[in-house]
């Protein structure tokens, strides 16, 4: 006989688990189930393991660079496998939290492969069997990959695989030119490694402001990267250890080791729902409304899984609105023309709301400002002027968009997000005072201007 329980969460990554955590706190009886480690892609092989080497890469930079300083120190070697045996404490230490917090709230968790059949019965390949009143859907995604570089984790690899090689390349190329494409293409040149990066639409970060992607590629090519947009790849041949990538038009290029990364897809294999009336779309992902209910009443899905941001916080956000539902709370269904983007390649892009030409093309009359870093004194004196702030506004209304390129943007976002949520004008922001020295002064005295009355521009 199944076990019973409020909500039975299928799948323990930030989708999963933020459902679990919510209703429990709640005061639900919640069960989990998980097929790896709870706290998924995202702390286990994606945004955490990521973004550890990219710090690597800043501090093998900066000492590089210390002679500027006046610090005087030989050219850094690196010890990847001292930096991958850190990057596993870090993860082990966020997992051993949540597994604590997941216990202290008395989420029930089951490892296995979870499915769903009629009338809310969850199957688990360990032979349990459990019965939500409700059920989230939260398996997340995998990597992509595309014809012609099935991945084998040796010359051609994913992203899962690049979080665990223990030697770098000498040189790399990196197909995809989209956030995770430009994070690992920054990280391996930042380390030695000669990169080429391959994109096949016209421009890089494809959903960026045009002013950002021109700072991010000038900074590119500055170190030494190659980077082709336009460009199509048409298969490989190996040969003498190494790997030659075939693009359009007869070109080539000669690298040793490929990293695919082109985006995911949803992961719904073996999820059942034959005898559900969840809908799944041609791309795999799971159909849902504003308030991440599917077609089975009671049966909700968020995360990867769904056809939104692919973004961890959209996935706390996504889990907090159909926990709310199934509670008969009120609720704000996510906008997402609003979330919060960051990415971590160097220099940093973070970014809310809608680009200069989106918000052309949806009929505003706009007003637009943007400020460099290279008058921030503040950046000057930690050597990083590289970037940007620009801010996108409605002619006598709300701020529309904010866009950043350059040190630390990732964590300057903040009040640009709020004031995009919060459909601020810049008169609104301009009221506020913003510390000095300090980079966060360039988004001040980038709302500033578009009160007609900036004090540095």
């Amino acid at each position: 006989m199944a076990e019973e329980f409020d909500l039975v969460v299928i799948g323990g990554g930030p989708g999963g688990y933020a459902a679990a955590l919510y209703a429990a706190a709640a005061g639900k009886s919640v069960a989990l189930v998980e097929k790896d480690k709870v706290g998924g892609t995202c702390l286990h092989r994606g945004c955490i393991p990521a973004k550890h080497y990219l710090e690597t890469a800043s501090v093998f930079r900066t000492v590089a660079g210390a002679k500027v300083f006046g610090v005087q120190t030989d050219q850094p070697g690196l010890d990847l496998g001292v930096s991958r045996d850190r990057k596993q404490k870090v993860v082990d230490q966020l997992w051993k939290g949540l597994q604590g917090l997941m216990k202290k709230r008395k989420i029930k968790t089951f490892a296995g492969t979870g499915s769903l059949g009629a009338g809310h019965l969850v199957t688990v390949d360990d032979g349990s069997e459990l019965h939500g009143t409700h059920v989230v859907l939260a398996t997340g995604s995998v990597p992509r990959t595309i014809p012609g570089f099935d991945p084998d984790g040796e010359k051609i690899l994913t992203s899962d695989h690049v979080l665990e090689i223990d030697k770098l390349p000498a040189s790399a190329a990196v197909i995809g030119g989209g956030a995770i494409g430009c994070e690992f293409a920054s990280m391996l040149s930042d380390l030695g490694c000669e990169v080429t990066l391959l994109e096949a639409l016209p421009k890089l970060l494809p959903g960026c402001d045009a002013d950002v992607v021109d700072v991010v590629v000038r900074s590119f090519k500055k170190r030494g990267m190659t980077v082709r947009t336009g460009v199509t790849v048409e298969g490989h041949e190996q040969a003498n250890g190494q790997i030659t990538v075939k693009l359009g038009e007869g070109e080539s290029v000669t690298v040793d080791q490929v990293v695919v990364s082109v985006g995911r897809r949803p992961l719904t294999d073996g999820l059942g729902l034959e005898d559900t009336r969840v809908e799944v779309d041609e791309r795999g992902f799971i159909t849902v409304d504003s308030h991440q209910r599917t077609a089975e009443e009671g049966v909700y899905a968020v995360g990867d899984v769904v056809a939104t941001p692919q973004l961890a916080h959209v996935g706390f956000a996504e889990a907090i609105v159909a926990v709310r539902d199934m509670l008969g709370e009120d609720l704000v269904p996510v906008d997402y023309g609003k979330v919060p983007w960051c990415i971590y390649c160097h220099p940093e892009v973070a970014f809310a709301g809608m680009t200069e030409q989106a918000a052309r093309d949806a009929g505003h009359d706009v007003v637009v400002s943007k400020h460099s870093f290279n008058s921030n004194s503040r950046a000057m004196i930690i050597g990083e002027t590289e970037g940007l702030v620009k801010v996108i506004a409605a002619k006598n209304g709300p701020i529309l968009g904010v866009h950043m390129v350059g040190p630390w943007v990732t964590e300057q976002l903040g009040e640009g997000w709020l004031s995009v949520n919060w459909e601020a004008t810049p008169d609104d922001m301009g009221q506020l005072i913003h510390p000095h020295p300090t980079l966060s002064e360039t988004f001040g005295e980038t709302v500033l201007t578009l009160t007609g009355r900036g004090l540095h521009g």
